[in-house]
Order: C-alpha cells, then structure tokens, then sequence
C-alpha cells in the first residue's frame, strides 16, 4: 500500500480547496522534505480559532517531516492586507506588532515544534523594513502587471469603497516574502487561506520571473459551520487561542456545542485522530453523538492546552450537563473580594453581579439577558434583572450563574 503524502492527507482531510500545479506539487512531496511557509497578519495579541486550520495543516507536515515558516507579518502588518476588508486596517505601531508577535509565540509554540530547526518562526519585518524604495521598483515592481493587479478580488472589491496606494502595494509585498524565503531558507511552496489565493499565485509568478524555477500554492478551505456562520463566531464574541482570553473551559464549550453536522469534519480538520475512527463517528446518530462532540471538544482542547487542560475542562463539563458526576471545582470560578462581599451583604442588582463577574460586558447587556429569560441562578430563572443578590442566596457560600444555555460562573465568598 503506498504511504500518503502530506498532499494527499490534507486533502482527505477536508483542508485543500485549490492548488498550483497539484500533479508536480503531490509528486514533489512524496519524493523528498520541503520548507513551506504561512502568513499571519499580527494586528492581535492572540490568534483566533479561524488561524487553527493553517495551524493544523502545519501540524501535520511536521509530522510527515516537513519544515513549515510560521512567517508574522510585522514588515506587511504596517501596510494592511486589504483582502477580505471593506476598509482599511488601522495603521499600528512598530511596539504594538512586536508585542502582538511575542504574545502569538507563546500560543503557537503549543501546536508547532521550533526546536532544532524542525520549524521557523520569522518576521517579515527583518527584510521589508530595509528595502530601498527605487530599488524595489526597479527590480521588483516592473515584474508587475497593473491590469493584472486590478483584477484581483481583493482590489476590485476595494475599489468599489476606496483603496489606498499603501494597500495597493500589498500583494508585491507578500509576493516579496515569497521570494526571499524561496532564495533564503528554500522554501517551495506557500500556504493559506482561500482568500490569499491571489497573493499566492503572484508570488509563484515572481519566483518564475526571476528566478526561472517552480515554486507551489496550496490554499484552504474558509471554514464554516453547518448553519452557515463564519468559524469562530460565536454570540459571545471571537474564540481566541490565549487562554486568557478564552479560558480552556470556555475554549472546550465551543467544540462540544458544534452542530451535530460539523462533527466529523471538525475532527478530520481539528485532531489528529486517524480517519479510520472518524469515519465511525460520522455514522453516529442522535443521542450517541454526545459522545463524539466530547471527543472532539477533548481532542481540540488538548492540542492547544495541555491534556490536564482538557481533563479538567472536560470534568468540569460533566459536572454541569453530564449525568456522571463531575468536579464542581472545575467549574470556572469567580472570588468576590471584601469589598464586593460587602455589596452582596447590601444586596446588589442581578444585572451587576453578571457583569462584575464577566457573565455580561455591560450592564445594558446584563439587563437584556435577564429581561429575555437568559440568566439563571442556581438553575432558577432570573425575571427581573433589578432584584436583589443577598448573602441568603449562597448555599455553603457559594452560588451558580448561568448565562444564556452554556456560559457558566461558580461564584465563591472569599474567606
């Protein structure tokens, strides 16, 4: 049986959407290691749970060998991709992308290995930030057809609501980190998501250009879930990849409340389960398909934060919808500290106590929330979001709140 390449396994996987030159790509793959690289925009300080698809295909090439360029877009942070936007990005600060770009280290190093050269981290800052402004144009700008660049859908969508020069000049950007990779570290291929198909493409026409060999482009699949919504996108917000951010109980929460229709192809895209095992779950039906969303939900919360993460927040969700007891420890917990004890000793509105412990962003939000039969305390539904929190309330000094069906706060009286 012949081996599979990563070509090959990404696909199975539901990963690739379209690809330079496919045949010469998989062959090349399956005869010897490549360097490729990704591009991620620093504009946060932590990626969300839409860069995972990237993250993961990464993943999976170390595993088959490969060396993969997580590339942080420092040099072209300062310009702004316009793909994908109907305006500009705001313009940020040198200090804010190097801090952005430590902070996404940290996650990232969760799910890639940058130990003895097995992957690199780079800044496109090192090199774009020194380039010669007439040098550039000479050499690389004329390689540029500008009929050619206005067809481009990030350009013409633009168009349409104004597009500055700085933006413009993005796709020879990236078409540039392509080519100093290509002839710095050898890389053969970039990666990315479908909407950089574009820019991909330009820099495999550049590397032709001058240097008359072949590199490849693979892009990805915009993940979205079975009711349509853009991956990641939940009513609480974005799922970030910073545990402070998204804490790995609530991280978990999000894997294990998918549509029963994106499980197996979250698991295929996700986890490193074997296909063979995520083809069993996929004929799983109705109540029994509890079983593989926990798995998923298991899986995906490992990977980024640890096993004993992912036991825990798996004990802690036991413990509140599970028929098998959980620890109630694990719930995600909130202190109140003397001064706020002293506010439940008074009496304090239920739309106050939501948000002082980050169940509700404003108090306009808590209201709401209550007002529509969205907050609970201790399973009892809230009417009116006025009515007073006493210390009567707590049972052995402490309470649950409950947010809409799956946000959850176990709150405790410091001694």
């Amino acid at each position: 049986m012949t081996q599979k390449n990563l070509y090959d396994i990404l696909k199975e996987r539901g990963f690739i959407e379209q690809s330079t030159n496919e045949n010469r790509l998989r062959h090349l793959l399956s005869k010897q290691k490549i360097t490729f690289y990704i591009g991620f925009d620093p504009s946060a300080s932590s990626l969300h749970i839409g860069h995972l698809v990237s993250l993961m295909a990464m993943a999976w090439a170390q595993k088959q060998g490969h060396r993969p360029i997580f590339l942080a877009g420092g040099g072209t942070g300062l310009v702004g991709d316009p793909s994908g936007k109907d305006k500009a990005r705001p313009i940020m600060s040198h200090q804010k992308i190097k801090e952005n770009i430590q902070s996404i280290k940290k996650q990232v190093s969760r799910i890639l290995d940058f130990n003895k050269n097995r992957g690199l981290l780079l800044n496109n800052a090192d090199w774009l930030t020194k380039l010669n402004y007439i040098e550039f144009l000479r050499d690389f700008g004329s390689q540029f057809s500008v009929n050619r660049l206005l067809t481009a859908e990030s350009i013409k969508n633009r168009l349409k609501t104004g597009l500055s020069f700085l933006e413009f000049n993005y796709q020879l950007l990236q078409a540039y980190d392509f080519w100093y990779q290509f002839k710095h570290y050898n890389c053969l291929a970039q990666m990315g998501g479908s909407d950089q198909w574009g820019n991909i493409v330009a820099g495999v026409e550049l590397i032709r250009r001058l240097e008359g060999k072949e590199a490849y482009g693979v892009t990805f699949h915009l993940i979205k879930t079975a009711t349509g919504k853009k991956m990641g996108k939940t009513e609480k917000g974005t799922v970030w990849l910073d545990a402070q951010k998204t804490p790995p109980y609530e991280y978990y929460q999000y894997w294990i409340n998918v549509d029963d229709a994106d499980v197996a192809r979250f698991l295929s895209i996700f986890t490193f389960l074997p296909m063979e095992q995520i083809k069993k779950y996929a004929k799983l039906k109705g109540s029994k398909m509890k079983k593989a969303k926990e798995i998923l939900a298991f899986e995906a919360t490992k990977i980024l934060h640890g096993e004993d993460a992912a036991e825990k927040a798996r004990e802690a969700s036991r413990a509140l919808f599970g028929k098998e007891k959980g620890r109630k420890d694990l719930i995600p917990t909130y202190y109140l500290n003397k001064e706020q004890k002293e506010q439940i000793e008074m009496g304090i509105p239920a739309f106050r106590i939501f948000v002082m412990t980050g169940l509700a962003s404003t108090a306009s939000t808590a209201t709401r929330l209550i007002e529509q039969g969205g907050g609970y305390l201790d399973e009892k539904r809230i009417t009116d979001p006025h009515s007073k929190i006493t210390l009567d309330d707590f049972k052995g000094e402490e309470i649950l709140l409950r947010a809409g069906k799956k946000k959850h706060r176990r709150i405790k009286i410091t001694p």
